[in-house]
């Protein structure tokens, strides 16, 4: 969340960041301001009147010491009056802070200067796009009619053993699944990222910390009997590992990576978008994570890109990278970049990561500190993280892209050591 401060300081640029991202109304930040003040005068009165009350018991205890009681019973009539102002202070700094502290919950991250303005997709900015889209002399089939044909993936029984969403991966798509995972865990880890194995569920706090609480509740499963939410991405529990921790300057940078299984209801979706792979309620992805100090952070960005990057290039995919504008990045992030994958035979770009820096917007939500020096005050660090990658639309390109005039699939050179195949079909 936002530092309160900024808010009371540049409350016309908090406003700026509500319309640049679509987020909010403007006027959240006047409510919130004047339910600030409502809160800072009902503390200084409940500091005034808790003095005042000192004062008199002070008084009080001094007239019985010299004999004085019809003074100090008269002066104990003043208290009594008194702690029921002091109640109703408490009661109205309680009321107030717990309205600012949702208020603040509902402010986005203020996007970074170098972040494009703008509304929608259409305002992305391509940065630059990598690698040949393959030319065919035949007319390429889409990675679902190519599942089916090699008994890859089997959505029809997914939809009916749990709804639509749900995939069953058979044979060699389930190799080619557990291939993914660990091609894309031992490059991660190469790149100096310590692996981990994370909760698949979470608590509410742990969803607030990273921001899908309360803007993202609706993408979300939940368990309500044990108040859990199935992970929507492993960015949830792993920037969690460290909440309510003081780390030392020497402890940064963390680097973590894992793999999970994610859930999205994602509502709303609809047409091309959920077609085969496209668009999965449930799926699995290798995230990566990155906890620094905050004048490293878009230097660590740089870093996580070319994390992900590498991978697309290993695999010989065609991509391209995006810089998203303010009105298509997420309410959390202060700057993202999406990595968009070339889909041959739909004839369109395929998301498959997202590499974000949050400055200190999660960091605040959880209070994950550092100290610069050994006595110094705690300061916040700074939070990234980003897909290394997500796996269906990975799959959907790569069987889309090496099809071949036989309908066979040929695999790139790389995942080669981890499928134990190099091609799926004739030959095999």
């Amino acid at each position: 969340m936002l530092d309160l401060d900024t808010v009371r300081t540049h409350p016309r640029r908090v406003q700026e960041a509500l319309r640049a991202k679509g987020t909010g109304s403007p006027d959240l930040v006047d409510t919130l301001l004047e339910v600030d003040e409502t809160r800072r005068r009902a503390i200084t009165e409940l500091q005034e009147a808790q003095a005042r009350q000192n004062d008199l018991s002070q008084q009080i205890g001094t007239l019985k010491r010299e004999g004085k009681d019809a003074e100090a019973e008269a002066i104990i009539e003043q208290t009594s009056a008194l702690k029921e102002t002091i109640k109703r202070l408490e009661d109205e700094v309680q009321a107030a802070e717990e309205k600012q502290e949702a208020l603040v919950l509902k402010l986005p991250n203020l996007p970074h200067p170098s972040v494009p303005v703008g509304t929608d997709e259409d305002d992305n900015e391509v940065e630059e796009t990598f690698g040949e889209k393959p030319a065919f002399d035949f007319e390429p089939a889409p990675h679902w009619d190519l599942a089916a044909r090699h008994a890859l993936v089997d959505l029809e029984r997914g939809a009916k053993v749990t709804g639509s969403g749900f995939p069953f991966y058979l044979g060699k798509g389930a190799r080619l699944q557990r291939a993914l995972l660990n091609f894309f865990l031992d490059r991660a880890r190469e790149r100096g990222y310590t692996e981990m194995q994370a909760p698949l569920f979470v608590n509410p706090e742990s969803a607030k910390g990273t921001g899908q609480l309360p803007d993202k509740d609706d993408l979300m499963y939940d368990i309500p009997r044990d108040d859990f939410y199935p992970i929507p991405t492993a960015e949830v529990p792993v920037t969690n590992f460290h909440r309510d921790e003081i780390l030392s300057a020497d402890d940064l940078p963390r680097q973590y990576c894992t793999y999970s299984p994610c859930w999205r209801r994602e509502a709303g979706s609809y047409g091309a978008d959920v077609r085969g792979l496209n668009r999965l309620h449930q799926f699995d992805k290798v995230e990566l994570v990155r906890i620094v100090h905050p004048d490293e952070s878009y230097r660590a960005l740089d870093e996580l890109l070319a994390d992900a990057e590498s991978a697309l290039d290993a695999l010989g995919l065609p991509y391209r990278r995006l810089l998203m504008c303010t009105g298509d990045m997420g309410f959390t992030q202060a700057k993202v970049y999406d990595l968009e994958v070339w889909s041959a035979a739909q004839e369109r770009w395929l998301e498959v990561s997202s590499v974000s820096n949050f400055e200190a917007f999660q960091a605040r939500r959880m209070q994950i500190r550092y100290r610069p020096e050994p006595e110094a005050k705690p300061e916040l660090v700074h939070t990234l993280n980003g897909s290394g990658l997500a796996f269906p639309r990975v799959l959907a390109a790569l069987l889309e892209n090496n099809q071949q005039p036989d309908g066979s699939i040929e695999l790139p050179e790389a995942l080669h050591p981890y499928t134990g195949f190099a091609r799926i079909g004739r030959d095999e």
